[in-house]
């Protein structure tokens, strides 16, 4: 194989890429990119660690047709330290690459693995229907819901995310058994059904690249119209984006019935400063207990007070100002489940929802967004 690329272009994919490869793998082609020419005038990269797979393709101009893999890390390395301009590749016979700099001296080789050796990577099948929607939508879906998801990877159900579409309404729902966050969001009327449930290591990658398409184009008006298609296909879904193909293995679980975690309504609603609240809570939250991150949150008349206490290192307080006249209630919560819902919302004021100090809190939006509906739920602790 012998082709001549931009550098810049290069990198762009190779770093998607190197994300992806599974350095650690008891395989060690899967710490490898895949470089393989496509016809005269493209060069297509892929990496996969069995659950994740993702493609991108380059221009380029191909002087010899083949295939190779390369280690991810030190192909992206050597990449990095050529100037700016266009490089050469070339495999020579036993997997011997030559990478070059033209019109320069500087160059590296590498020792490879045949194209052939890499595994098949997952594509989807004819006739399944694609959903299209906006980057913002995903990447908002994403943001509003991805910290709720657990990490322990032994309860698949809920280190992963639940996405359904119903036709003309897609949500995101999270949880990890302590909180729960979920988006809604109306769409253009579509023929697609679908229910998902997409692992944290997916939903991460998807954010990834939602974030970097829109930053590729935040100074365009492409802005707002970029989209991303899906199609659901056997137990993986794809993803196109931005020039990229990614695909993700579907977790085989039952998420939880999360309809019956949302209460029905609230006894006392408040209105309340969403930073305000913030920079309570993590003021207080530095005196809590190591152990249990606790603080209590006490809603009277006019005001919410904040407490911690920690037997090591004392206490902590402090108190917001809010529109409330109604009982005294005390509800112990983790600081830290708060504050990641309250970065999540974009709205300068949200709605606080609590019942008793067995119950579950309800946070959302002070003003909900025309084609939007976002909650969470924070279950309470006793301190």
């Amino acid at each position: 194989m012998h082709v001549v690329v931009s550098k810049k272009e290069l990198l762009r994919v190779l770093g998607r890429c190197q994300g992806v490869a599974d350095k650690k793998s008891t395989m060690p082609v899967l710490g490898n990119v895949l470089l393989e020419t496509r016809g005269a005038d493209q060069l297509r990269l892929a990496a996969t660690d069995l659950l994740l797979a993702v493609r991108g393709t380059i221009p380029a101009s191909v002087e010899r047709e083949g295939a190779i893999a390369l280690g991810a890390r030190d192909l992206l390395d050597r990449i990095r330290m050529m100037p700016e301009g266009q490089v050469s590749i070339t495999a020579n016979d036993g997997s011997s690459t030559t990478i070059r700099a033209l019109g320069t001296a500087r160059r590296y080789t590498l020792h490879g693995i045949p194209g052939e050796e890499f595994p098949n990577l997952p594509q989807p099948e004819e006739g399944h229907r694609s959903l299209t929607l906006p980057v913002r939508a995903v990447a908002d879906l994403v943001q509003a819901t991805h910290f709720s998801i657990s990490t322990d990877e032994t309860r698949t159900h809920l280190n992963s995310a639940l996405f359904e579409c119903d036709g003309h309404r897609v949500r995101m729902v999270t949880t990890d058994g302590h909180r729960l966050s979920k988006l809604e969001q109306k769409i253009d009327r579509t023929d697609v059904q679908a229910s998902m449930l997409i692992p944290l290591k997916g939903v991460l990658e998807l954010k990834r690249l939602c974030e970097e398409a829109r930053a590729e184009v935040s100074k365009s008006d492409d802005a707002d119209h970029l989209e991303v298609s899906m199609v659901q296909s056997g137990p993986n879904v794809f993803f196109h984006l931005g020039g990229f193909q990614f695909s993700v293995k579907l977790v085989d679980a039952q998420f939880p019935p999360y309809q019956q975690v949302i209460p029905d309504a609230s006894e006392r609603v408040v209105r309340a400063s969403r930073l305000a609240m913030a920079d309570a809570l993590r003021a207080v939250s530095v005196a809590a207990s190591d152990r249990t991150g606790g603080v209590k949150l006490t809603l009277n008349t006019g005001k919410i007070r904040f407490e911690s206490e920690s037997p090591e290192s004392g206490e902590g307080f402090d108190e917001i100002p809010v529109d409330y006249d109604g009982p005294e209630i005390t509800v112990g919560f983790n600081a830290k489940y708060f504050l990641e819902v309250l970065l999540a919302v974009e709205d300068e004021e949200i709605l606080l929802g609590l019942s008793g100090e067995l119950d579950p809190a309800i946070i959302r939006p002070g003003n909900e967004a025309p084609r939007s509906s976002y909650l969470a739920v924070v279950m309470p602790m006793r301190i």
